[in-house]
């Protein structure tokens, strides 16, 4: 059964024929191809655009090995425009391609051409590409598969699904396993043999027991407050390593670069400003983060954490861990300020949520201990708390909206309920 990605479709059916540049971006193994390749072909060819407009070129292919010449590809490219009719024009991994900058700018002038290319990783997004293409690019950041994405293909019910997915994650291809030892040897396999492989050989890493280290670290402390002295003293304490501050932020930022891990900075919600350090880091999939633990600390709550937050990113939101201040007077009477953390604020647009993610309340203190940080923010935006059980959707009287994480995932309108 095919899996739909028609959000990802939509994306790109909405941006076709708009003069820039297409860049699908995500971490390796997550469907960039395939979304390219096969979805989005099936639409062109659907609509009547004859095969022969469809210029497809695979340059981590080694039979295309020739077209990472960019004046190669070129040539062939332009030889394979013959009318004035739309040309489309698919490129992936084109990280591989030499120089092309240069070459999906000469692209963007061939005025019947369409172009939409993939990528691993956000090297071709940096400062000085960004700047390249400023106004010309389109990003479109394909996630692994959400919740509901992978119970299309998943046999068995949703708690089951819950169950596997919260282990192994949702890259399309654990979908098609049958055993446990398969995905966990895949999943182990690929985060060792080719993301980290492609962060040390990429930046030509010489510390690689550190970097591992690193990924650990981040792996074990996912929904954590952190930042780099943390990290470093972590090293110098139990790893009895004496790595810089710079190198540790510098292998963050690779990590992040390949789109294994993303930042979730803490956000004053009464001040309406960023705080900075300390940060919570995310994995961009949670299987990849439990292989490279070998599946030894799978605490669901963070896990759920994690899941949530990727599910908001995945729908388009940018996604903040929220702090509010609450004033009280302790047992002297002296007035003090006790900082409340909202585990996400979710912004699109005029848009706003309030999320926590509480697993259970199974007591009215522990109901309390979670609405407290809400009710500290006094704005009219919708205010969630996303529990584990199994409930109806309810709200009470202070406007707070509480939900099971089935509901939250798996309806398209769960934020409007």
């Amino acid at each position: 059964m095919e899996i739909k990605r028609d959000k990802y479709l939509q994306d790109l059916i909405n941006r076709m024929h708009n003069r820039m540049i297409k860049i699908v971006t995500g971490v390796r193994r997550s469907g960039k191809s395939y979304l390219i390749f096969h979805i989005f072909q099936n639409y062109l060819l659907e609509q009547g655009v004859p095969e022969s407009h469809i210029i497809r070129i695979e340059l981590d292919q080694r039979k295309h090995r020739k077209y990472r010449d960019p004046d190669v590809i070129l040539e062939y490219i332009e030889s394979c425009i013959r009318d004035q009719e739309m040309y489309y024009i698919l490129l992936d991994e084109v990280q591989l391609l030499s120089e092309f900058e240069e070459v999906l700018n000469s692209l963007q002038h061939i005025d019947n051409a369409d172009v939409y290319v993939t990528g691993s990783n956000s090297r071709f997004l940096s400062k000085d590409i960004i700047t390249e293409f400023r106004g010309r690019g389109d990003e479109i950041h394909i996630f692994p598969l959400t919740f509901k994405e992978f119970m299309q293909v998943y046999e068995g019910d949703i708690y089951h699904g819950w169950a596997d997915y919260m282990l192994y994650g949702g890259l399309p291809l654990t979908t098609a396993m049958k055993t446990e030892e398969q995905k966990v040897s895949y999943l182990t396999s690929l985060f060792e043999e080719t993301y980290l492989k492609d962060i040390i050989e990429r930046h030509h890493i010489e510390k690689t027991q550190e970097l591992e280290d690193l990924v650990n670290i981040l792996a074990s402390a996912i929904g954590s407050l952190t930042n780099v002295p943390k990290i470093e003293s972590t090293f110098r304490s139990v790893l009895r390593s004496k790595i810089s501050g710079n190198t540790i932020r510098q292998y963050i930022e690779y990590l992040e670069d390949a789109f294994i891990i993303h930042k979730a900075n803490r956000y004053n919600v009464k001040g309406r400003k960023y705080i900075g350090t300390p940060v919570k880091y995310y994995f961009e999939d949670v299987g990849l983060r439990n292989a490279r633990l070998g599946f030894r600390q799978v605490e669901e709550t963070h896990l759920m954490e994690n899941i949530i937050y990727n599910e908001l990113r995945s729908r388009g939101y940018a996604v903040d861990v929220g702090i509010v201040e609450k004033r009280r007077k302790d047992a002297s009477g002296k007035a003090e300020r006790k900082q409340l953390e909202i585990d996400f604020v979710a912004n699109k647009g005029s848009q706003r949520y309030y999320i926590q993610s509480a697993f259970a309340m199974p007591d009215e203190h522990k109901q309390k201990q979670e609405k407290m940080s809400l009710l500290q923010v006094k704005d009219s935006f919708k205010k969630i708390i996303v529990v584990k059980d199994v409930v109806n959707v309810t709200r009470d009287e202070n406007g707070i909206t509480t939900m099971s994480v089935y509901d939250f995932l798996l309806k398209d309108n769960s934020l409007e309920l």
